[in-house]
């Protein structure tokens, strides 16, 4: 987020706080040639403060974006804390900008894997309808955090040396198993719930219907972890409101999509893929083809850099958008 806002030309930033646990307070972060104190988030720290960029973990943003929200400040939480709370809207600019009218306060930044799946799928949503949604991703270890990268090339490293891997934190940090994801697919992101579906499947799910405002819409979510850096990729199997469409009239709608970039061409060998995405703000969509047996049905392929578009780079489009809708008063 901080590498972002360094050139951010829309957000008119007077002065910027920086704000970690108590354990980071006193460090120096440095912002536009300016080092900047790393200040312990309390709830008084938010007073004059009009947007609040939170991603410190569910805990943390449940503790403290209501009082941030009490000072008048716009939260934009990057995490699952308040996604499925009926009172904040989920936002994803480029499908869902005006549900921002109806913040209290604080707005939920929704899941990454959701974010790239949504961005692409709702200008075909729009023009053609869609009644069903089969997911599967490629999801990189970044989504894990800092502790996952570090596995894996920890596990990658001792697996080239014929060495013993000795997992301990995929999939799931507290989980009672953890399996080498070096040279591996994990078939399991975040806990199983009752029904057998993991939460991280769940909360596609659930955040995709929440975000198109349809909750008709099927959904199912298969989500798997690769040994990949940054970058997810997703296979999504569609059913849209017009059958027998080209796949021509399927890319040209894609291609004048804002935030999507199409790579599809089979003669070339032409395609989305996740080392390509790092870096980039924008989704990548290829691999478009006709399913063979539903004359409403089609695939898709779908990249996007988890950290960006997924994360960081949509929570600042939100506060373009504020911006953009004058849904900002200052509390200066």
């Amino acid at each position: 987020m901080l590498h972002l806002l360094e050139n951010d030309t829309v957000l008119p930033i007077k002065q910027l706080k920086v704000l970690a646990s108590k354990r980071s307070a006193g460090k120096q972060v440095e912002f536009r040639g300016t080092s900047v104190t790393v200040e312990e988030a309390l709830p008084e720290s938010f007073k004059g403060v009009d947007i609040a960029l939170f991603s410190a973990g569910g805990a943390v943003s449940k503790e403290l974006a209501p009082e941030a929200a009490k000072h008048g400040a716009i939260v934009i939480d990057n995490t699952s804390a308040f996604r499925m709370d009926p009172e904040v809207p989920l936002v994803v600019p480029e499908v869902n900008e005006q549900a921002l009218f109806d913040h209290n306060g604080i707005i939920a930044n929704p899941n990454c894997s959701t974010i790239q799946m949504v961005a692409a799928l709702q200008p075909l949503r729009e023009k053609f309808g869609l009644s069903r949604i089969i997911v599967s991703t490629y999801q990189a270890v970044s989504g894990a955090g800092m502790t996952a990268i570090e596995e894996m090339k920890r596990e990658s490293q001792a697996a080239l040396n014929g060495e013993p891997v000795n997992p301990s934190f995929l999939p799931v940090k507290s989980g009672e198993k953890h399996y080498q994801i070096a040279f591996n697919a994990i078939p399991q992101i975040d806990k199983f719930q009752d029904n057998r579906y993991t939460f991280e499947e769940m909360k596609m799910i659930n955040e995709t219907r929440k975000i198109m405002g349809d909750a008709s819409i099927k959904v199912a979510a298969t989500c798997v972890r690769l040994p990949v850096h940054s970058g997810h990729a997703e296979s999504v199997y569609v059913e849209l409101g017009k059958a027998d469409l080209s796949v021509e009239e399927i890319l040209n709608v894609l291609s004048e999509a804002p935030g999507v970039i199409v790579e599809d061409d089979p003669a070339t060998q032409t395609y989305p893929m996740p080392i390509n995405s790092v870096g980039k703000t924008d989704v990548f969509v290829g691999r478009v083809r006709r399913d063979l047996d539903v004359a409403s049905g089609y695939h898709l392929w779908i990249v996007s850099d988890n950290l960006l578009k997924g994360a960081a780079w949509n929570s600042i489009q939100i506060a373009h958008s504020l911006i953009k809708l004058g849904l900002i008063k200052t509390n200066g």
